[in-house]
């Protein structure tokens, strides 16, 4: 993949990431920096889902992760804002085109966690892994505690 300048933020659809690319929107309008929205996906190595009853054979979880970023931008932010993200759909687990995106990146956003199950935790597991070995400087945004 190649370097990314600017702010990038992670989005997967889950509150967590919504609250990580308003944030990453409001620091680029303060900084002048352009965002990159980017989500990562990946095809099961095995190819379980093609042989799981009730997939259909057109099965595309790339066309799936665009959609989920596609809704995400256009639902949630302002035509004008959701036109100004790039917008990159990258094959791979979450994590790794993270910290591959920082690379020269100015900032890396993400969400506390996103939709892997682990709401006990203090920090997802991929929030985790980008704080630990991402190229550039990392936001964590976290919600509301209660």
């Amino acid at each position: 993949m190649s370097t990314t300048s600017g702010i990038v933020v992670g989005v997967d659809g889950s509150e967590p990431s919504l609250k990580a690319l308003h944030w990453a929107v409001r620091q680029a309008e303060l900084t002048g920096d352009r965002v990159t929205a980017l989500i990562g996906w990946e095809y099961p190595a095995t190819g379980w889902a093609a042989m799981m009853p009730g997939t259909p054979a057109e099965f595309d979880p790339e066309a799936l992760a665009r959609q989920i970023l596609d809704e995400t931008l256009d639902k949630n932010l302002d035509a004008a804002v959701a036109g100004a993200v790039e917008r990159r759909v990258v094959n791979g687990p979450a994590a790794q085109v993270l910290i591959d995106a920082s690379e020269g990146a100015a900032l890396l956003v993400v969400g506390e966690r996103g939709y892997s199950g682990f709401t006990a935790t203090l920090l997802g597991s991929v929030s985790l892994h980008v704080t630990q070995h991402a190229k550039s400087p990392v936001v964590v945004v976290r919600g509301e505690q209660g």
